[in-house]
């Protein structure tokens, strides 16, 4: 069984022009080589990597459900053209067997996190106003824009994250490969492919298809199934599926709704339209289809969000636990659920994070860019005009939003007096939401872990954020306990994003749903600037709200790619 994770697994497969893809995310995948682990007529398994980098939650997940297979006595080869931090967890917890490509690399460097400050070219040289306010001295996401470095505050917050992932990055390469017991060893790469296999980070150098080959060889296996990932094929029962549906055989019991990206109220509108994420509007919409129908007995809700709109993420979480009081929510955390994404979070019945994934930034930020006086510079002048005449503190007032003027004082005391209003309503729903029977976390124990602080689920396990350490997979088989079901009951995605031809499918469902996949379909400004600077899309996305007329976001602090 072949599994082709070399364009990378994300949380939803992106929509095509034309087709919608298929086999390509990553509850797709958690699915597929748990069905291969129990398939007796599957002999060794085979993963290629290729050149791609995982997040570390999702990486996490993917080594644990192979070290299953390995251990129910199926050969587990993996193989990349270049392994990173990432990929090597993955590869050496659960595969028996690693190649890299000849001309490759093994860059298992470490975990770190970057972060770009911009005041000096914004405030100093361009002459942009910065206005920016934070509720919670941990919080910082404003001060990539006000600061030429971080408080001790936000590199206090960071750096103990990033040492409790580093010290469950270490233990889950040495679970796999008890010969690394030297930390320097694994953190000190890059290595070429010869010193990699001499150090045992991997076992031979070669390239895929030689590997393959040697494989099916030694497995007595007479040919390759493609499960996931280019080739990958439906299922032969795919269609009898269909027929079962159609004749009203009713929906699988487990609905698994994937809430991915920055969080919006509509979404597709404005600046940056069509830039996807979660948008209430849509989300909200899955959400009543999950409470109306009666087949279906729990929600699986899989969140990856660094937070958004601090409005749509309360809509949301009304909606969640309007759910919650009549099926069981069960909440599976991805590489993160921050600021806005925790939000949702908190409405699970139980709440499923891996050790790499980051939870947290309980805080409130909220500001703009008024770029007034960088216009001043080149003879561009902008006057404020106001129904009291020349009242410098009405004209203020009435264009607080305005991204030509900056804000005066009694502004700022005005926003952060509702930012305030709205870190109140923050603590008070996680309390609420991570309040049920048999436990009850106080807003005052809440506030211990807020004022914007993150952690690694490790951390907000301990902190009483998360509740249980595990993946999709453990998320799935507890929400079967919670709903008394069969260990074999179906899963459900609900949601998932259409191509163009869905939009003009008229069997589809009513004009909204053909529009919205249409707007999926149709590339964001996003889209671009995810292809050109991936690691900007994060904090660009998050921040995005304030852009389209939010006055206040619930965002991860920065935009934190670790490696």
């Amino acid at each position: 069984m072949v599994f082709d994770l070399s364009s990378g697994v994300p949380e939803e497969e992106k929509a095509q022009l034309l087709v919608a893809p298929r086999k390509r995310s990553f509850d797709q995948l958690v699915s597929a080589i748990e069905e291969t682990g129990k398939d007796k007529d599957a002999k060794a398994i085979f993963v290629r990597f290729g050149s791609a980098s995982l997040g570390m939650a999702r990486a996490e997940e993917i080594g644990a459900l192979l070290e299953v297979a390995r251990k129910a006595q199926k050969p587990v080869v993996c193989h990349a053209d270049g392994f990173t931090n990432s990929t090597m967890l993955a590869a050496a917890r659960g595969c028996s067997k690693l190649y890299v490509s000849p001309a490759g690399e093994v860059e298992t460097i470490g975990i770190a996190a970057q972060i770009v400050y911009m005041r000096k070219l914004l405030v100093d040289d361009l002459k942009i106003s910065v206005d920016m306010l934070q509720v919670g001295k941990f919080k910082g996401a404003e001060e990539p824009l006000t600061r030429d470095g971080p408080s001790d505050e936000a590199r206090a917050s960071l750096e103990s994250t990033l040492a409790d992932m580093r010290g469950s990055w270490l233990q889950g390469i040495r679970q796999g490969r008890p010969s690394l017991a030297n930390a320097d060893v694994i953190e000190d790469g890059p290595y070429a492919p010869p010193r990699a296999k001499e150090l045992g980070l991997v076992d031979e150098v070669g390239y895929a298809d030689d590997a393959l080959t040697e494989l099916k060889k030694s497995a007595a296996a007479p040919r390759e199934d493609v499960r996931f990932g280019a080739g990958a094929q439906d299922k032969p029962d795919d269609l009898g599926d269909l027929v079962r549906a159609l004749s009203g055989g009713g929906r699988a019991p487990i609905a698994l709704v994937r809430a991915t990206g920055s969080i919006s109220m509509a979404g597709g509108g404005g600046l940056f339209g069509g830039r996807g994420g979660i948008t209430e509007h849509d989300l909200s919409r899955t959400l009543a289809k999950v409470e109306r129908d009666p087949d279906i007995k729990v929600l699986v809700l899989r969140i990856d969000s660094p937070g958004g709109s601090a409005l749509a993420s309360d809509l949301i979480w009304h909606d969640l636990m309007r759910i919650r009081k009549k099926k069981p929510i069960v909440v599976s955390v991805g590489e993160m659920a921050a600021s806005g994404g925790y939000y949702l979070a908190s409405t699970g019945s139980v709440i499923f994070a891996d050790a790499g994934s980051i939870v947290g930034s309980i805080g409130v930020v909220g500001g703009k860019l008024a770029v007034g006086p960088a216009l001043e510079r080149y003879g561009v002048h902008t006057e404020t005009f106001t129904g009291k005449g020349r009242d410098p503190k009405a004209a203020n007032r009435a264009a607080y939003m305005s991204a030509l003027v900056p804000w005066d004082d009694p502004t700022k005391v005005r926003v952060r007096e509702t930012m305030t209003g709205i870190y109140d309503l923050f603590l008070a729903r996680l309390s609420e939401g991570r309040s049920t029977e048999g436990r009850t976390l106080s807003v005052q124990k809440i506030a211990e872990s807020a004022e914007g602080r993150i952690f690694s689920g490790r951390e907000g396990k301990a902190r009483g954020l998360v509740d249980e350490l595990g993946g999709l997979k453990d998320a799935i088989s507890r929400a079967r306990k919670l709903a008394s079901l069969p260990e074999d009951a179906g899963v459900h995605v609900m949601g998932a994003k259409g191509s163009f031809l869905d939009a003009l499918d008229p069997t589809m469902g009513d004009a909204e749903e053909r529009a919205a996949a249409l707007e999926h379909a149709r590339p964001g400004a996003l889209d671009a600037l995810e292809d050109a600077a991936p690691d900007v899309v994060p904090f660009a996305a998050s921040l995005l709200p304030l852009a389209e007329g939010e006055r206040t976001v619930l965002a991860v602090p920065f935009a934190l790619v670790v490696r």
